[in-house]
């Protein structure tokens, strides 16, 4: 958002001793409103200027007996009109008069109201911007809808991505050992406008091009959440263009179908979600049908990752350093917990397994063996035991729905061992695996174009830009 202040408007602001006035600055963007010299500043979209005297009516209420006079300062030719408050104000709403001079002196209509998908049947390019926790991704991608036969159950689109601008605040959260939500949100305000330009740059694109704007609407940290959204609902007013939010898991859990060898993935299928905040078995019976068959009932893998590597010193984030230290290490060489493997549940639990690592690196510490070797071997130790308890809870899930197609999502995606294990799965028949290409496996822009693209090619055709919230909170069984 972006303060207003005008050096024409404080200059004239300041010759007419606008102590005592009530401005109304009227711009294209959104409302706000604070206080100026004394004065109040209310900034106006010029199409809402007759629906919104709501706030205006409150100002003048608010300010009774001591105004002097009205100022309105016009953004878009820059120029200011001064009228005195009797004029206007006498007690009464005068709404009707309010109305009638901003008829009278902009007569232009107000911005276009956006513009539906329309024939689901063309190409779809989709604008998605990702910005739930520390990378702030924007991305362009063009949906070709695909003819599906009677009673087959598919994807209904194939996808190419245009062009994409993803930044990874690793190096900014580093010295914490985590992600700091207050820093997130404000570099995500920095870098995700200028990443919109630039995709639609790098795609050889305008904006008249772009047929949806998609954002995560959660979940996700609030603050960073609300970055994106209020960015993708300003663009889809000011050009006109349906919005649509999407859900952050199911953005990473569609992702895979974005790869050649997923076009004849058909419903059902299993999907395996393991990042930094989530651990997940769904079994997904078709877009927005998503049953939870097991999740985390305390840390993620990813997180288990994180403080692992954090206890032995190996930085942030933990799972790169981990996969990295325990090319060298013995994964046998510390006996570590594979918590609710042998219960008949699919929930997953890798707090046990935190508490063990700090035990063993407390007790290496004061023996001081807690050298390199020692650390390349509770690394091979920790990656282990994690992607033991992923490989048996995904088993358990292939053995008892019968479902022989799993698709993998997350960054936690992106390790070798979990992937080799899993390549092993398909190569002895179990299951067919389909993983998405590791630079899709963090947030990125990509993952919400897709998923928003695929909701508008279905059922949801996206909605004018307006009030909105964001979902910190959202489970991906209720969307």
């Amino acid at each position: 958002m972006e303060l207003f202040f005008n050096a024409q408007l404080v200059l004239a602001l300041r010759k007419h001793h606008a102590a005592n006035a009530l401005i109304v600055a009227l711009n294209s963007s959104s409302l706000f409103t604070l206080a100026l010299r004394g004065g109040l500043l209310i900034k106006l979209a010029c199409a809402e200027f007759c629906q919104k005297t709501d706030l205006l009516d409150r100002a003048l209420k608010a300010a009774e007996g001591g105004l002097e006079r009205l100022i309105f300062f016009h953004a878009n030719n820059r120029h200011l009109e001064f009228h005195p408050v009797k004029k206007w104000w006498q007690g009464t709403h005068k709404y009707r008069e309010l109305k009638a001079f901003w008829q009278v002196t902009n007569p232009q209509p107000p911005n276009p109201a956006p513009s539906s998908i329309g024939d689901t049947q063309k190409s779809l390019v989709v604008l998605g911007i990702e910005t739930s926790c520390d990378e702030t991704g924007v991305a362009l991608v063009r949906l070709e809808p695909r003819p599906l036969k009677v009673g087959q159950d598919q994807t209904p689109a194939t996808g190419t991505i245009l062009s994409q601008a993803l930044h990874s605040q690793i190096a900014l959260h580093a010295a914490y050992g985590g992600v700091v939500p207050e820093l997130a949100s404000r570099d995500h305000v920095i870098r995700l406008a200028p990443f919109a330009k630039q995709a639609l740059k790098d795609a050889s694109l305008t904006w008249s091009d772009v047929d949806l704007i998609a954002y995560t609407e959660g979940p996700g940290l609030a603050g960073a959440l609300l970055v994106g959204a209020s960015l993708a609902q300003g663009l889809g007013y000011a050009c006109g263009k349906p919005v649509i939010g999407v859900h952050h898991l199911e953005g990473h859990l569609l992702s895979p179908l974005l790869e050649p060898d997923a076009k004849t993935l058909v419903f059902p299928f299993l999907a395996l979600l393991v990042s930094g905040g989530h651990t997940q078995l769904m079994q997904v019976d078709g877009l927005g049908r998503y049953t939870m068959l097991g999740e985390t009932i305390d840390d993620a893998a990813g997180e288990a990752f994180d403080k692992s590597a954090q206890l032995l010193g190996l930085g942030y984030p933990g799972g790169p350093e981990i996969g990295k230290w325990a090319v060298t290490g013995n994964a046998s060489r510390f006996d570590l917990p594979r918590p609710l493997a042998k219960r008949p549940t699919l929930d997953f639990s890798f707090a046990g397994l935190k508490t063990a690592v700090l035990t063993h690196v407390q007790k290496l510490k004061a023996m001081h063996a807690l050298d390199d070797q020692a650390r390349a071997d509770m690394a091979a130790s920790v990656q282990a035991a994690i992607v033991d308890v992923l490989m048996n809870k995904t088993e358990r899930a292939i053995t008892e729905t019968r479902i022989q197609q799993l698709v993998v999502a997350g960054g936690v995606g992106a390790n070798l061992m979990l992937r080799a294990r899993l390549k092993q799965l398909q190569q002895d028949g179990r299951c067919r695996v389909i993983f998405p290409a590791p630079s899709l496996c963090t947030d990125n822009g990509v993952m919400i174009a897709w998923a928003g693209g695929l909701r508008a090619l279905s059922r949801e055709q996206g909605a004018h830009a307006g009030p909105f919230t964001v979902r910190p909170r959202w489970p991906l069984d209720q969307v």
